[in-house]
């Protein structure tokens, strides 16, 4: 399983000789993660990780959506029903990895468990069913060693920033607490999440309206009350060291709504009396006010819609959200974002991500959209295109019209804690290979691809969120 030195770089020779010094330069450079959704309490509690299948299986929906697929039904991977099941242990879930490890051939997930298993855990036997027990003991009794507790593991991995995911109405007791930790030097930084605030057709949405008003001290009974909450939230996330919002709507659209207009649709739906247009409408223009709020307090806008959650409603209710079934749609963004763009687009306070899980919208919209506005950045492939073939056809679709300096940098986008140095690692051999065609095709000279590898792993993620 030791993962050969040359992974994933071209196979001609003398482009890869090429993508080996520039992969190399960005080796030792610390790890920025601006979007990830690793809780921030494992850091701030430090506690032993109890086991590997908690650790590398159970929170990685990669791998759980595969096994569901090969018929392996979720509780058998460890996640846990929201009725209170009965669940698979520890051993039982590895040994189903094991059991089914040829599923994973030649995906992402076997290359990071790969990566993660060598070079984090220095574990090197093939995984299958006749070496589950003995692999799963080995993690175990690493794992109850002060080496690989959660901020050991942080410091090793070389993790400058780690940006979290968080409810509008999280206390961000966690991220206090490690700030206020002088044993712990890193960043944790939260992200304002509110997807589930901004959109009534949401189930329980005026609960969670009126939740807002108790954290925020702000009675939302009415639209104007509700936006002044959403502005104190925004502001204490800020203060919590956050330097960026997220979004993942339905659709991208924007288009505004008059304060009358979206004052009466919010009062009909703390009623409980929307309707899917005007819930539809409403959510639309709230996504314009998010942009607005970004011009005022410098919060990154990140957005990423057109992804059907919840494609399968018996495991939506019986084990919630994420957990493997959310499928991408077809996306649109240029007439879509055309009346926030026209508001917003060159404010110079306002920056605006745009990711996809629709690689066509790449070269026909997100790309050329930023190579106009001053505000727009290309996110990174992620999701279902943070594969190595993905995010090659990515550069290729992109560097033409946006360049490199219009994109955001890497992003992770995981739950999986020890995945985290995996992800980074293959995106920079990934973009070394493609910086190493240029070169041999004399495209660009070899100097500028080293620095531009060290930009696109370091200084545009930094740059880009505003870290």
């Amino acid at each position: 399983m030791r993962p050969h030195p040359d992974r994933l770089l071209p196979a001609d020779p003398a482009t890869r000789d090429v993508a080996r010094s520039i992969a190399a330069s960005t080796a030792a450079l610390p790890i920025v993660s601006p979007h990830g959704h690793v809780d921030a309490a494992i850091l701030a509690d430090d506690a032993p990780f109890s086991d590997p299948a908690s650790l590398l299986v159970t929170p990685d929906h990669y791998i759980t959506r595969l096994l569901h697929a090969a018929g392996v039904p979720l509780d058998r991977s460890g996640v846990v029903p929201s009725d209170g099941g009965d669940v698979a242990g520890p051993r039982e879930v590895w040994r189903t990895l094991c059991s089914h490890w040829e599923l994973f051939r030649g995906t992402p997930s076997r290359y990071w468990l790969e990566s993660e298993l060598a070079d984090v855990f220095d574990v090197e036997p093939t995984l299958r069913a006749d070496t589950a027990d003995a692999v799963f003991d080995a993690l175990t009794e690493l794992l109850s060693t002060p080496d690989f507790r959660p901020r050991a593991l942080f410091a090793r991995f070389g993790i400058e920033v780690l940006a979290t995911t968080d409810d509008p109405c999280s206390e961000l007791t966690a991220h206090a607490r490690l700030a206020a930790d002088a044993a712990f030097s890193g960043r944790v930084l939260p992200t304002f999440r509110p997807d589930g605030y901004l959109d009534p057709s949401t189930p329980g949405w005026p609960d969670r309206i009126r939740r807002l008003g108790v954290v925020s001290t702000v009675d939302t009974s009415s639209y104007a009350g509700y936006l002044e909450a959403l502005h104190r939230r925004r502001a204490a996330f800020a203060v919590a060291g956050g330097t960026a919002t997220d979004h993942g709507p339905a659709d991208a659209g924007t288009e505004p709504l008059a304060d009358s207009a979206a004052a009466r649709i919010f009062a009909a739906a703390l009623r409980g009396d929307v309707d899917s247009a005007a819930a539809t409408a409403f959510r639309r223009h709230m996504l314009g006010e998010m942009a607005r709020m970004s011009c005022d307090d410098g919060l990154v806008m990140q957005l990423h819609p057109s992804v059907l959650r919840g494609h399968h409603s018996p495991t939506e209710r019986r084990f919630g959200a994420d957990t493997g079934h959310d499928i991408p749609v077809a996306a649109e963004f240029t007439r879509a974002l055309r009346p926030l763009l026209g508001r917003y687009g060159t404010h110079p306070n306002f920056r605006l991500v745009l990711f996809t899980t629709d690689e066509g919208t790449y070269s026909r919209e997100i790309a050329p959209l930023a190579g106009f506005y001053p505000s727009v950045y290309v996110g990174a492939p992620w999701w279902f295109l943070d594969t190595p073939d993905a995010m090659r056809r990515f550069r290729e679709a992109i560097t033409d019209t946006a360049g490199f300096y219009r994109t955001a940098g890497f992003v992770d986008d995981t739950r999986a804690f020890a995945s985290i140095p995996a992800r980074h690692d293959a995106a920079r051999r990934v973009d070394a290979g493609y910086l190493a065609r240029l070169v041999v095709e004399h495209r660009l000279a070899e100097d500028e691809a080293h620095d531009v590898a060290c930009e696109l792993a370091y200084d545009l993620p930094k740059r880009a969120f505003r870290l």
